[in-house]
């Protein structure tokens, strides 16, 4: 802010773009505020998948990705199986 105020007073983009990342930095802080408690954001309610996994609706297994090439390599382990069995 500094910088721009002493060297760049006129350039208004400049001024508006460094507003705009303020802005959105304030925000990012207060939402990691609101979720602090949490680990990850949660997708459903815990009541709707635990009903879910007793009628078979959804599986519950561990996600394992290769921390190598995570973005094309991941397998879940389903709980329950025994072995190397994956799904």
């Amino acid at each position: 802010q500094n910088y721009l105020d002493n060297f760049w007073p006129d350039l208004k983009a400049a001024h508006e773009l460094f507003d705009s990342i303020l802005q959105a930095r304030r925000e990012r802080e207060s939402e990691s505020q609101e979720n602090s408690r949490k680990e990850y954001p949660e997708h459903l309610p815990l009541e709707i998948l635990e009903a879910g996994i007793k009628s078979g609706r959804y599986i519950q297994g561990t996600l394992n990705v290769n921390k190598h090439r995570a973005q094309v390599e991941a397998f879940v382990r389903l709980q329950g199986f025994g072995g190397k069995e994956t799904g």
